[in-house]
């Protein structure tokens, strides 16, 4: 059968732009026609490359210009800044659209619950990450008034943050962080931060580039302490990967301090038990851990020792979680859509008719940008073969009933060709800064809007 589709899907971040494309290549493949609508809650797309990527990684960033060949193609549409669930209702998607793919992935954090974590001074790393990369929906200032700050977690994300804050600003002058951004950066007290993670060196979560980085940044000393190494033997390491890391922090345990004016400091066995403070943040409290004999590679085991480091600020960084969305079943615990395979399921486990998900809202914060091409090959399959066996209810109305819909609720809703408007209007932006550099973020969400739609009226002209 010759499959002739109209499928929604939701979240413009690197899942669902892949998962547009995968649609696409698989339908035309078999000589069937797609129609795919891509919607976004934010005025621009990309997701986490735009706003959960350090400024200072373009490396990563990078992935912007295989994504902007894909929407720029044209066959798929962007249908941007309007919330699902909000603007447009699930059910209602259902009706205009065969299927319904949910990209909407995670970007709250995940809980800490340990007595004091609610202080003053106390941050989810995932809000300053949306702070520091320009979000449109958090606020323009950020607290930077501590000198002594905790970061706690081991992975990718709390080597960014723990990053950027000691990083010095002249050295972001270079990225597209916001002016805003910079000037908070520019007016930090700090000098030290402490990076905590409950493991040993030799089961961390970062990756061997993230951390190599982390030694080359300007004017910052990295620290690593003797006794976090006595029971490591990178001989015995399970991949290069780890080995790699460890020769890493090995070659920090005896290169002699430069004298920076910032410290950056990695602890480890180290798992945190209260935030210390009276009216805001004072010291952060830790159990010492140690590593399990003959156990398995990187287990550990909780000692008796209890140790309290002075700072002035924490940030968690322990993980991700996704956001429910009015109309789906949703997986408290896990924070994901409920699914099998990117099939959505009710409470019964019976398969919600056109409904999928793909990324991070399908399987969890787990793994890195390019693991959602594989995940969406698994989700479009599924969707394919529901198609192929009648199991999709088709819309029931023209496409683009769906922008009369929102025209009629006065969603002002954005386009692709807003994108290049604003994307245009960024990187002028960057060539007449104080230091010129590829883009200056454009951060108010009613200014990214007017940017687009007039941007949208202009290439409706031509």
């Amino acid at each position: 059968m010759t499959l002739s589709l109209r499928v929604a899907i939701v979240g413009a971040g690197p899942a669902g732009i892949y998962a547009g494309n995968i649609l696409n290549n698989s339908v035309r493949a078999e000589g069937g026609e797609v129609s795919i609508d891509l919607f976004e809650s934010l005025p621009a797309p990309y997701g986490l490359i735009r706003y959960g990527v350090a400024p200072d990684h373009p490396r990563i960033k990078g992935i912007v210009n295989s994504l902007h060949e894909m929407l720029d193609a044209g066959t798929i549409r962007l249908i941007a800044n309007v919330e699902v669930g909000r603007d447009v209702a699930v059910e209602e998607l259902r009706e205009h659209y065969d299927a319904v793919i949910f990209a909407t992935g995670a970007i709250r954090d995940t809980a800490l619950d340990i007595p004091g974590i609610d202080l003053p001074g106390s941050y989810g790393a995932a809000d300053f990450v949306s702070w520091f990369d320009g979000h449109p929906d958090v606020p323009r200032t950020w607290p930077l008034e501590a000198e002594s700050i905790a970061v706690i977690g081991n992975g990718n994300v709390a080597l960014d943050v723990a990053r950027v804050l000691a990083k010095h600003p002249v050295d972001l002058r270079s990225t597209d962080v916001p002016a805003n951004v910079l000037a908070g950066l520019e007016a930090s007290p700090v000098t030290d931060v402490h990076v905590f993670g409950r493991r040993g060196p030799a089961d961390v979560k970062f990756t061997p580039i993230e951390l190599r980085e982390l030694g080359e940044v300007p004017n910052v000393d990295v620290i690593v302490h003797d006794e976090d190494f006595t029971a490591v033997d990178p001989t015995q390491a399970p991949n290069n990967q780890v080995k790699i890391m460890l020769r890493t922090l090995e070659s920090w345990r005896t290169r002699e301090s430069t004298g920076a004016s910032r410290r950056l400091h990695l602890h480890f066995y180290a798992s945190p038990i209260e935030v210390v403070g009276t009216d805001r943040v004072e010291a952060v409290r830790f159990r010492r851990n140690e590593p399990v004999p003959g156990g398995a590679w990187g287990e550990v085991r909780a000692t008796d020792e209890v140790r309290e480091h002075a700072v002035q600020a924490v940030y968690r960084a322990v993980g991700y979680f996704g956001s429910p969305i009015v109309g789906l079943p949703f997986d408290e615990r896990r924070g994901v859509i409920t699914n099998v395979g990117g099939r959505v399921v009710d409470a019964d486990g019976s398969h919600v008719p056109g409904t999928y998900a793909t990324g991070w809202i399908k399987r969890g914060p787990v793994g890195l940008i390019g693991h959602t091409k594989s995940d969406a090959m698994e989700t479009i399959e599924h969707l394919v073969a529901d198609a192929s066996a009648g199991l999709l209810s088709a819309p029931t109305s023209e496409r683009d009933a769906v922008l009369a819909l929102l025209d009629e609720r006065e969603v002002a809703y954005t386009t692709w060709d807003g994108w290049l408007a604003l994307d245009a209007h960024e990187r002028g932006l960057g060539e007449i800064d104080q230091h010129p550099r590829e883009r200056v973020k454009v951060v108010p969400r009613e200014e990214q809007v007017a940017i687009s739609r007039a941007g949208s009226l202009v290439a409706s002209a031509e």
